[in-house]
């Protein structure tokens, strides 16, 4: 086991950017990543710990009120993890914040639309898919004028990291933007924390990240969350499998009736599409078998297990009995 967290399991997430305690690590963070443009003084947590719809723990999700030096304030929605249609679903996520932003106000004030906040979305992608559509490191959508790119409104913003492209080496790491995204994408490996010395926020996440000074019940929360984002890399890993079978044989099919070039390339999309779904529910099926029997070992009664995996009790006891 290595010295540090997984900044990207939800407990290890939240225990980051999402305490009280370890706000400063987030005020940072968020005034490098948005360096020139706004100055923050001060964050407020809104909802610590919003999950997605699911039960299978695939993002989570929480929102901020974030204060600049000169007085402004605007909301951040952080989303953590990869999920199949990523970009549809934070921009359902986004738009569903801000629908339920204005119906409150609509309760407190006349024109609650002219009191829009600005909302930021915050989206770090941690596994690497054929369908989401990111082609390098960080892209940033804004409301912008097709034709010459002026902005339209500042309203809404769209920050994506794609974590597997960030390919710099720590000697290439110039800015405290590159750091901080080298530190968390290779802090599960770390056997010391660099930058330390030319930043002093790095002590502080050295502290906080390191597993030796969790205590026994941050270590428990820690180790759960843990299993659950290894089953998850577990159940993509199976789901991109699967696609890529199902494609190349929808593929083929498709394309012998209608031409190649053109019949693979439907045929493909189609498949993987197919394919992904398939080997998702399969892998997750496989995923909660996996975490059903460490649970079982743990002394846990059927039922609850049965509860916490989605699997049938039926099921949990024949795991039981072999």
């Amino acid at each position: 086991m290595g010295r540090f967290i997984n900044p990207f399991t939800d407990w290890g997430f939240k225990r980051l950017f999402g305490q009280e305690f370890s706000k400063e690590l987030l005020i940072s963070f968020l005034n490098d990543l948005l360096d020139g443009e706004v100055k923050i003084t001060n964050v407020i947590f809104k909802d610590k710990e919003r999950l997605g719809p699911t039960r299978d723990q695939r993002g989570l999700i929480y929102d901020v009120y974030c204060e600049t030096d000169e007085g402004k304030r605007f909301i951040l929605e952080m989303q953590n993890k990869w999920q199949p249609y990523f970009f549809d679903r934070s921009i359902c996520y986004a738009s569903r914040s801000i629908l339920e932003q204005v119906e409150r106000s609509k309760t407190e004030k006349e024109g609650a639309y002219l009191f829009l906040p600005v909302y930021y979305t915050v989206c770090f992608l941690n596994y690497r898919q054929r369908e989401d559509g990111f082609t390098k490191f960080r892209t940033d959508i804004v409301l912008a004028d097709k034709e010459d790119g002026t902005i339209a409104s500042d309203k809404l913003r769209f920050i994506y990291l794609a974590m597997p492209l960030f390919d710099k080496e720590v000697d290439e790491c110039v800015t405290d933007f590159d750091k901080w995204i080298y530190v968390l994408k290779h802090m599960e490996a770390l056997s010391r924390m660099p930058f330390t010395a030319q930043k002093d926020v790095f002590k502080q996440l050295e502290e906080y990240a390191d597993i030796h000074h969790l205590n026994k019940k941050e270590d428990e929360a820690y180790q759960n969350s843990l299993w659950v984002a290894r089953d998850y890399a577990a159940i993509m890993s199976a789901a991109e499998r699967e696609a890529t079978e199902y494609g190349l044989a929808q593929g083929l099919k498709k394309g012998m009736k209608k031409g190649m070039e053109k019949g693979m390339e439907k045929g493909m999309k189609k498949g993987m599409e197919k394919g992904m779904e398939k080997g998702m529910e399969k892998g997750r099926t496989e995923a909660n078998r996996q975490t059903a029997l460490r649970l079982l070992a743990m002394g846990l009664a059927p039922q609850q297990i049965a509860e916490a995996t989605q699997l049938s009790l039926d099921e949990v006891k024949a795991l039981q009995a072999n």
